[in-house]
């Protein structure tokens, strides 16, 4: 069995406050793309995990396995399996890459074992891997909140656009980028600023993590500027970074934007 695990992006993120637990409140859009890891499952008589492409070892243990063992535990009769993965999507990108390979895992055992899961429990289960994470199960654009699992419908089609991602050699983790925020009650409403024209959006849409991240990398800035440069109609850091991306209204290549950080030219789902 072969599955496209994709990325998403945020279309604008508010981090609200911090909560007793550790964890931080944020609101937020996600919005798949097609820019994808590809997971092989394979049967075996124990189960083991390969990564190829882009090294994820020095970033801990990895979601597939997590999500593995977490489904494993409250079933048992769940068979083995071989899993390979084909890593493309960049990490410490604020991208999803890890979050969506964990529920592609979770879908496909459950398909596998045939064990009848529906969406709302799959994101339970996904919910405990990774804030972002639920989002996978049944990936389409959402306003999150909380701590970006409790979701609710929006509206926001950008199928008619052009997207473009730069990812520079910056890794971010989740603590660093939340090192610099200062959580604070959003000033726009980001569920009416997203039904504005996406002319709009920069006026209105924000990103809080950018201000302290753009002091601390001021390239990250750099390729924000340089999008807008080149003609994005809206261009932001997605989650906490480092990757930026641009929506633009036709296609453009940007390859000469390549001494900046790897571009990447993926499209909506």
């Amino acid at each position: 069995m072969i599955s496209f695990a994709n990325a998403k992006i945020n279309l604008g993120l508010s981090v609200t406050e911090k909560r007793q637990d550790g964890y931080h409140n944020i609101e937020t859009i996600f919005y798949p793309v097609q820019l994808y890891d590809v997971l092989e499952f394979n049967e075996a008589s124990d189960y083991a995990f390969e990564t190829y492409g882009i090294d994820i070892r020095e970033n801990g243990d990895n979601l597939c396995t997590k999500a593995f063992n977490l489904l494993k535990s409250d079933y048992p009769e769940i068979q083995p399996v071989h899993i390979k993965l084909l890593k493309n999507i960049p990490v410490g990108a604020g991208l999803g890459g890890g979050s969506s390979d964990a529920a592609f895992v979770l879908k496909a055992l459950n398909e596998l074992n045939s064990l009848g899961l529906n969406s709302i429990q799959l994101q339970d289960y996904a919910s405990k891997l990774g804030a972002d994470c639920a989002f996978f199960i049944d990936n389409k654009p959402l306003f999150a909140e909380g701590i970006g699992t409790t979701f609710s419908e929006v509206e926001v089609d950008l199928s008619n656009y052009f997207i473009v991602i730069i990812k520079p050699d910056i890794h971010i983790s989740t603590a660093e980028a939340y090192a610099s925020i200062t959580p604070q009650i959003p000033k726009v409403d980001l569920k009416r600023a997203i039904q504005l024209p996406i002319q709009e959006w920069k006026y209105h849409i924000t990103n809080d993590f950018e201000l302290g991240i753009f002091e601390k990398y001021p390239l990250i800035q750099d390729i924000k500027r340089k999008l807008y440069e080149k003609g994005a109609l809206y261009a932001c850091m997605s989650g906490s970074g480092s990757s930026v991306f641009g929506i633009f209204e036709e296609k453009i290549n940007l390859d000469d934007l390549n001494t900046l950080g790897k571009v990447y030219y993926p499209t909506e789902l």
